[in-house]
């Protein structure tokens, strides 16, 4: 299951589990994720799953800015088209932080090994 965790300073206040194939977030009440606060766009960003062509049963997960006017980042870099999640990355919507979980991406990680 992935969620995002929203953060100030540092310490999480909410968590939305990610279980829908888009999540949009924005200030407009129609966002799944709504932020009410006016560094945000109205339809800001969206998370989309998706599932893995190698892995089967694997989601990734990518976010896209909505050409926002504050812009969405991960890891203090620009998102610039549709870009990979990767579980513990940050993301900033406007001011607000939020980190990525993936515990089944995290699952694999604990499993994966390469053959010779």
């Amino acid at each position: 299951m992935a969620s995002l965790s929203q953060l100030v300073d540092n310490v999480v206040v909410h968590t939305f589990e990610l279980e829908q194939p888009l999540t949009r977030i924005g200030r407009r009440p129609d966002n799944d994720i709504r932020i009410d606060e006016i560094s945000v766009s109205g339809q800001h960003a969206v998370i989309e799953a998706s599932p893995n062509a190698y892995l089967e049963g694997t989601i990734d997960f990518y976010i896209v800015d909505s050409n926002s006017t504050n812009g969405t980042f991960v890891n203090d870099l620009p998102v610039e088209g549709r870009q990979r999640l990767n579980s513990n990355d940050m993301i900033r919507v406007g001011w607000n932080e939020f980190r990525f979980i993936d515990e089944d991406e995290n699952t694999l990680e604990k499993t994966a090994y390469i053959l010779d």
